[in-house]
This record gives C-alpha cells, sequence and structure tokens, in this order.
C-alpha cells in the first residue's frame, strides 16, 4: 500500500489565475489563434480534455492582460461563476480570471490531479468568499490541503482506473443517444 500524505496544492503544482483582454478594443480577438477558456466553456463540457473554447485572443491581446499560455497537461478549475469547474488542458491554453488553473509538477500526475480537484470541488468552494458571487483566491487555492499517494506510479494508477469508468459512462451514454435517435 503506497503512502498518502497531507499537501498543499501548491505543492503538487504552480497555481496560475488568468485575465481578459479588453472587449472593446476587436485587435485583442479578431482572428485570433489562441485557445481562450471561461467557465461558460466548461459549463456543458462533458470530456476531460478540452482544446479550446468558444472564443480565441491574439498575441496582441494576449500581452494586453496578465493572461499566461498554459501549457497541455493544465488542469483547469473556476475558481468563481462558479466554483469547480475543472478539464484538463489538451494543448497550449489560456483562460480568463475566473479560473486558477494548476500546472502538475514532475511528481504529480494531470489525471489524478483532475480527479483530485473534482473530489475536492465542494471543500474548495466552502472556501470562497465574496458577496456578490463567491471566489477562490489563489492564496487560498494554493494553500488547500489534500490527501495525495506520496508514489506518482499510484497516481496514474488510481487516474487510469477512474478515466476508465468515465470512459465507460461516455461510451453507455453515446449508445443511449443513438438508441433514442
Amino acid at each position: 500500500m503506497s503512502e498518502w500524505i497531507e499537501s498543499k496544492i501548491s505543492e503538487l503544482g504552480k497555481v496560475i489565475g488568468g485575465a481578459t483582454p479588453s472587449t472593446k478594443k476587436p485587435e485583442n480577438y479578431k482572428d485570433g489563434t489562441i485557445p481562450w477558456i471561461t467557465p461558460k466553456d466548461l459549463s456543458s463540457f462533458k470530456g476531460r480534455y478540452i482544446k479550446f473554447g468558444e472564443r480565441n485572443i491574439t498575441e496582441i491581446g494576449l500581452k494586453s492582460c496578465s493572461a499566461q499560455i498554459l501549457p497541455k497537461n493544465t488542469v483547469l478549475f473556476s475558481s468563481r461563476a462558479p466554483i469547480g469547474y475543472v478539464a484538463i488542458a489538451a494543448n497550449e491554453v489560456c483562460t480568463n480570471q475566473g479560473f486558477k488553473s494548476v500546472i502538475p509538477n514532475d511528481k504529480t500526475d494531470p489525471l489524478f490531479l483532475y480527479y483530485l480537484l473534482k473530489h475536492n470541488k465542494n471543500k474548495i468552494e466552502g472556501l470562497g468568499s465574496g458577496t456578490t458571487f463567491k471566489e477562490v483566491s489563489g492564496k487560498t487555492m494554493k494553500d488547500i490541503v489534500v490527501l495525495v499517494p506520496k508514489d506518482k506510479i499510484i497516481q496514474e494508477k488510481i487516474a487510469q482506473i477512474l478515466n476508465a469508468i468515465d470512459e465507460k459512462i461516455e461510451l453507455n451514454n453515446k449508445i443511449n443517444n443513438n438508441l433514442a435517435a
């Protein structure tokens, strides 16, 4: 049996917030090629890996704000409006300010981190603050303590089992939709 340890999310990877280029400047979006993800993009998203959102931004848009290019396998976690949508970047993406994404370090399996954040959604949401709508700050996200297997191989095995279950559910849903049609 693998040893499980308490870790802060900041010990599992680098927590990064997103940003929004001004929508009043067409050059920030017109003919953009950089995938830009918002919580709205994840509201009806059913998979684990996301390639793009409804809109892209341009290099000019990226440089105009504090948005950053996030590498493939970054785990995207919506931190407001609402808290708790989770997806993994299938390629380089950037996000709006409604995210606190985690770039996993070399000791953390991205798929395991995805399932870990999904599992801890209610705990994270409970730590949100705000009057108009709840939001999880970067500092709060970094300091959240979770239990993880110390051994990355165990993380990978757990993630593979959960992923296989999700794939089976998705296949069953496709079959049911085909039968209904």
